[in-house]
């Protein structure tokens, strides 16, 4: 796409360029900033996004129609009809109760996502140990008893006169009920632990109802998953129990990484270069504290005994530790860590010029912000539309998934009838030809669909859902990293700093970027949206076919996965300069990714050590807030300050608060530390633009500051000399 894109503009404007120190271009004289009189690009684009986005509300509305998400909350029985529902039969039985739990280790549950066992709504668990066959017998005596095991049946049974067998085939009844408690509005057993020992109602067997005894493991079994689900509630109501207690705490301490992270952006313009070359020293001295090392080593070991041992002696070891008592691997440890410190000092030496120039950009965006803090509140904005996005893509699933009737599909405990899996009517199943040559299936409600031609093409909707939800979020990063793009730009072209910025450069660049470029940052965005979906695409298909594969489709899959993974990397990187270029000159799309990507080409080195620098300085600052913050939280969550500040001091698990504010910290430094990114791939690409327009004359002034001014001028004299 993009090899298109440049294929196009060099056709359309190879009559506009001449030669100027390599570039091809031709400039505007009479430029002086993001220009303010421009036109709508890549239009198309643009209708296609409007019309894509129609379509999403269009998709919206029909799955808001079709779809029900009680479906979701309330729980399902056999026939399709809710548990708990007002205006239904089942309005007071609000609880899902399975017939036989321990048929649910069927393999069949794997592939239908249902138990093979009947499901009805109650409205309330069992809460004792009972047999069909010992209700029976003493159902002459005690009717009481029945009628506390029959509200567990499917319909109104008045006394217990069929058989077993007829009772289990017609599943009328459960064969045996046991102590259980509603979970999720699901009737699962009540497990317990006595002196290490698991039981269920404080038994550790039981009667199935059928004249077989099973044991609290077996029916763990069934309800392994769920027995998970039931200490997750336990604790899930203790971590609760930590942010009720602990809340406010959380919001202090996000607070203050909101105000050391905007600290640290304004301090930047005094330590950007104190803090690189301690971090480059720190990293020479590690390395130089390995060689010394290593010569120990290997000093040692020659004056041992076994000095004379040599790779060849040992031959192959899966003990490592083998080989580090040769004095040849310390000897080539030496020599690789000696061979990369003095690239490392190679490449300071002839790049210094260029860390300069890197780190006087860095303090350089420190000053824009200052002279722009309205920028570190774009991110709020940024934040809200994503979960607008996020949102209304739950929301349309949710819908979709439950569109439809309730479909009902055969299920056997073993999955051995030939007409498993195939749609039912549970109306006339009992007798149907299925249920004669299949006596032990069931007709089970499975999940909502229908024949129509919207029910035809749910996924195929779900698919464009997520298309769509992909395309929307990286327009709206889009449209900040171009706004940001357009603001700092604004800035840097001010030739008396802070006077010649304009007012409000924020929301200037904000709606010349909705007005002119929609279409430009939806092309951008649509080139990482297809890219994203194939990614998922690759990944569900790998879960789908991950049993099938042999090695050499594995090593491909894997390979192919890669590349995607690099492409979306580069193309992030390449649209994130294009932007840079749409928010300066208001060209569009293709032509703006050209200009930024020559540009680029033409200064590779500037940009690899930039990159780098700023990497540097990014990660260091979000490591100083995070950690700042985490060791804060750490203090006063276990008490260590009392003495000057009382935290809370009823926590059940103290990490809940603590990673809670180290994540919040990381992600508001994250947010803060984004705009100073932007900022300083704006500055940078306004100066490689200020490089190549201007040289330094009074009618082609630098816009740069007089600190780069002194730099570029010291390297123009030393090529003067030479």
């Amino acid at each position: 796409m993009f090899a298109l894109c440049f294929f196009l503009e060099e056709t359309s404007d190879s009559h506009l360029r001449t030669k100027k120190t390599g570039d091809t271009r031709t400039f505007d004289p009479d430029f002086k900033g993001p220009i303010a009189k421009r036109g709508c690009t890549d239009v198309l684009c643009c209708m296609v996004f409007i019309l894509f986005i129609i379509g999403y509300i269009f998709l919206g509305l029909i799955a808001w129609v079709h779809g029900d998400p009680r479906r979701v909350a309330y729980p399902t029985d056999s026939k399709g009809h809710f548990c708990g529902q007002k205006g239904t039969p089942n309005e007071n039985k609000s609880i899902l109760f399975y017939f036989n739990l321990l048929s649910c280790t069927s393999p069949s549950v794997m592939i239908n996502l249902q138990c093979p066992t009947t499901q009805i709504c109650v409205s309330k668990c069992p809460e004792k140990f009972l047999t069909y066959l010992e209700m029976q017998f003493p159902f002459e005596r005690d009717k009481h008893s029945w009628d506390y095991y029959s509200q567990f049946c499917k319909s109104p049974i008045f006394r217990p006169a069929q058989t077993l067998s007829q009772i289990v085939m017609d599943g009328d009844c459960p064969a045996a009920i046991f102590p259980s408690k509603p979970f999720l509005r699901r009737c699962f057993p009540d497990f317990s632990t006595e002196n290490g020992i698991l039981t269920v109602g404080n038994k550790t067997t039981f009667e199935d109802g059928k004249g077989h005894t099973r044991n609290a493991v077996e029916l763990k079994a069934a309800a392994k998953n769920i027995n998970k689900a039931l200490n997750a509630k336990a604790i899930g109501m203790k971590v609760f129990e930590d942010y009720a207690m602990s809340w406010y705490w959380i919001l202090i301490g996000l607070t203050i990484a909101m105000l050391l992270s905007w600290l640290f952006l304004l301090l930047l313009r005094f330590i950007a270069g104190f803090l690189f070359w301690i971090f480059v020293l720190g990293v020479l001295g590690i390395i130089g504290y390995g060689i010394w090392h290593c010569y120990q080593q290997y000093k040692n070991i020659q004056e041992s005994p076994n000095s004379h041992l040599t790779i060849y002696d040992l031959g192959i070891q899966t003990d490592i530790s083998m080989y580090l008592r040769l004095k040849q691997t310390w000897f080539a440890f030496m020599v690789i860590l000696s061979i990369l410190e003095v690239l490392i000092i190679l490449l300071l030496i002839f790049l210094r010029d260029r860390i300069r120039i890197s780190i006087a950009l860095l303090k350089e965006g420190s000053k824009a912000i200052g002279y722009v803090p309205t920028t570190l509140i774009y991110p709020v904005l940024t934040f809200f539309l994503l979960s607008i996005c996020i949102c209304y893509w739950a929301v349309i699933a949710v819908y979709l998934a439950t569109s439809g009737t309730p479909i009902y599909k055969v299920i056997t405990p073993n999955g051995q009838c030939k007409y498993d899996n195939r749609t039912c009517d549970p109306e006339i199943f009992n007798t149907s030809e299925i249920s004669r040559a299949c006596p032990r299936a069931q007709c089970n409600f499975a999940f909502y669909g229908g024949n129509g031609l919207y029910y035809r093409y749910i996924s195929t909707f779900q698919i464009f859902n997520l298309f769509v939800f992909l395309w929307l979020i990286n327009f709206v990063i889009a449209l900040g990293q171009c706004t940001l793009a357009g603001t700092f730009a604004s800035y840097y072209w001010a030739f008396r700093k802070p006077n010649d910025i304009p007012p409000y450069p924020l929301f200037t660049a904000f709606g010349r970027a909705i007005r002119y470029h929609t279409g430009s940052l939806a092309f951008g965005s649509l080139l990482l949206a297809l890219i994203q979906i194939f990614r998922i695409f690759l990944q569900y298909l790998d879960k789908c076919i991950k049993d099938n594969q042999n090695n050499i489709a594995k090593f491909l899959h894997q390979c192919l996965k890669c590349c995607f993974w690099c492409l979306e990397k580069v193309v992030k990187f390449l649209n994130r300069n294009a932007y840079v270029m749409i928010a300066i000159y208001g060209k569009n799309f293709c032509r703006s990714a050209r200009d930024a990507f020559e540009l680029l080409i033409r200064n590779i080195l500037k940009v690899a050590v930039m990159d780098k620098v700023t990497d540097f300085v990014l990660v260091l600052g979000k490591i100083l807030v995070t950690g700042s913050i985490g060791v804060l939280g750490f203090l006063l969550f276990t008490q260590r300050v009392s003495i000057i500040i009382e935290g809370p001091t009823s926590l059940n698990y103290y990490w809940v608060p603590l990673l809670t504010i180290i994540a919040g910290s990381y992600l508001v430094a994250h947010g803060f530390f984004s705009v100073y990114a932007m900022c300083i791939d704006t500055i940078f690409i306004c100066f490689l633009e200020d490089l190549e327009r201007n040289d330094g004359s009074a009618g082609k002034p630098y816009y740069m500051n007089r600190s780069l001014m002194k730099i570029m001028k010291v390297k123009s004299t030393q090529t003067s000399t030479q």
